[in-house]
């Protein structure tokens, strides 16, 4: 049974008096639970997708339900977690003092908004911040300020996640120890995930389904359910049926690049 339905979708953008169609009819059911990877040509509309799923933004055509509510219904009590490429941190406030963002713009408390699986200090010594909560953002690396965020946003209580491209201004050898991570927090909690990228196998690696996007306007072209054995650790991305699982998403794409 579907928790995300997105039916006959499309979206379009006026700039400088021209029409621009984003996405075109775009078809997707997600389930409760699952990690869904977007992946596609930069410019296919995949970030737009994302928030319009998660009530930032409407579209002209079509409708969207999330767990049978519109998305901005579900935005406006607070059911989505965003991550983006860069995390927002404030300057002025200690990793800890940043976590707890939520339940301050929230007004409530940690139990109410996250219960236990969102306690923020479980989740810094989850993603190895252990021992900087009460460091602050300008004492910490690039992937070290993204583990604030990925953590923050399972600490908000969401029960779906956004994730816009998080790892993608990191290098390669942090990246992986953040996908690594992410896995090991999500296979945890189960929480629903969207999530954009253009790395294959960061998409492969995490992801229950990947989505193919055609470029613009924005068209799903293919989706590639990846029956991989769950829990997955590193060992997987060595084996045969993770190479063909990259080998075939390459091979997709390159047709609707």
């Amino acid at each position: 049974m579907s928790y995300i339905k997105v039916e006959n979708l499309s979206k379009r953008f006026v700039r400088r008096g021209q029409m621009t169609e984003a996405l075109s009819e775009i078809n997707l059911d997600i389930h409760q639970g699952s990690f869904v990877s977007f992946i596609g040509p930069s410019g296919c509309g995949k970030s737009t997708l994302l928030r319009i799923i998660g009530g930032l933004m409407g579209a002209e055509e079509g409708g969207i339900t999330v767990g049978g509510r519109t998305p901005f219904e579900m935005q406006a009590d607070k059911q989505f977690g965003f991550v983006p490429q860069s995390p927002a941190l404030f300057p002025w406030r200690s990793v800890l003092q940043n976590m707890n963002i939520p339940f301050e713009v929230n007004r409530k408390s940690k139990t109410d908004l996250s219960g236990e699986e969102g306690d923020p200090i479980e989740l810094l010594h989850a993603v190895g911040l252990g021992d900087f909560m009460h460091a602050y953002p300008k004492e910490l690396s690039g992937g070290m300020k993204q583990r604030v965020g990925i953590a923050r946003a399972f600490a908000s209580g969401a029960p779906i996640l956004l994730m816009d491209e998080p790892f993608s201004a990191l290098d390669e050898i942090t990246r992986e120890l953040l996908m690594h991570m992410l896995m090991k927090i999500w296979e945890q909690h189960k929480k629903t995930v969207i999530f954009v990228t253009h790395n294959i196998q960061e998409a492969v690696y995490l992801s229950d389904k990947v989505v193919i996007m055609s470029s613009r306007p924005g068209r799903i072209s293919y989706d590639v359910d990846i029956d991989l054995p769950r829990p997955r650790g590193e060992a997987i991305i060595e084996s045969s049926e993770f190479y063909q699982y990259v080998v075939q998403l390459r091979e997709l794409l390159r047709e609707r690049w």
